[in-house]
């Protein structure tokens, strides 16, 4: 298990015992500043090596013994996390910044390609359908717009073009989801819905305040989690906001993903943490 803290602590973890196997500052290794919130990358274990964001900057080292195996560039402040993804057959590891989106290749960090639009992120990246990438940037009074990226490897490298930017849907510090050619998330406080094809917006309802949500792709729902501690059921289809039930399950301001395990509901935030059995559709 690899745990990555707000200091810039490192620690690897026996799963069985919760003893140390080894431990890095992160921090000191990439010779980068504790950001204004702290880290608060999540590790990302790619073949034997498990990679976290030092704010903007990338570091992987050795699964087994801890050993740096390489940093990537400089990138400012961020508060996103390392995603790996493939395109065209490649693995590389996606990481958005305060400079933009930056790729490279998970074994030695080689930078594959880059796209600038300055702005700092928090949420994570995603692709759609076709390949393409899914970003977004911050604005002055929260979320700043996504932006989707057509990236192609041809003879002469990496390519990188702007298909669209939309204002349709503004993530702050909410991730989105992407789910039959749309994408569904937080425009600031309020959910909203924009067609991937162009970006275009096609609802925008329900307050549910600086909540997170997961998708239910083969029941066409997004399971929101508020601000408030409270559940919705939310239907995940373009043509209008339909708000299916909606109870509270929590008390106090909450942050954090609900989580889906089997039949088992978690939610939680900075006090408590509550569970749920959730009943089966009889079949």
């Amino acid at each position: 298990m690899y745990t990555f803290g707000a200091t810039g602590i490192m620690n690897a973890l026996d799963a069985a015992t919760g003893a140390v196997v080894w431990s890095r500052n992160v921090a000191a290794d990439a010779d980068v500043k504790v950001p204004y919130f702290g880290f608060v990358s999540s590790p990302l274990v790619a073949a034997d090596t498990v990679i976290v964001a030092a704010a903007g900057r990338l570091a992987a080292y050795d699964i087994a013994t801890g050993n740096p195996r390489w940093f990537g560039p400089v990138g400012g402040e961020s508060y996103s996390s390392p995603h790996l993804v493939t395109i065209e057959g490649v693995a590389q590891v996606l990481l958005l910044n305060d400079r933009g989106a930056t790729s490279v290749a998970p074994a030695d960090g080689t930078v594959l390609w880059e796209h600038s639009w300055e702005g700092g992120a928090i949420v994570q990246p995603a692709l759609t359908a076709e390949g393409d990438v899914l970003i977004n940037a911050l604005g002055m009074s929260g979320g700043g717009g996504m932006r989707r990226l057509a990236v192609a490897r041809g003879s002469g490298g990496w390519t990188v073009e702007e298909r669209w930017t939309s204002r349709g849907l503004k993530p702050h510090y909410n991730d989105f989801v992407v789910h039959k050619n749309h994408a569904y998330g937080f425009d600031n406080s309020i959910l909203a819905c924009i067609g991937l094809q162009d970006g275009t917006r096609k609802w925008k309802g329900g307050r549910y305040g600086n909540g997170q949500l997961v998708i239910l792709p083969d029941q066409d729902l997004l399971l929101v989690l508020s601000e408030e501690g409270e559940l919705a059921l939310v239907g995940a289809t373009p043509d209008q906001f339909t708000e299916l039930a909606r109870f509270p399950v929590i008390e106090g301001k909450t942050w954090n993903h609900p989580v889906l395990v089997g039949d088992v509901l978690l939610v939680r935030n900075g006090q408590e943490m509550a569970a749920f059995r959730l009943s089966l559709e009889a079949r």
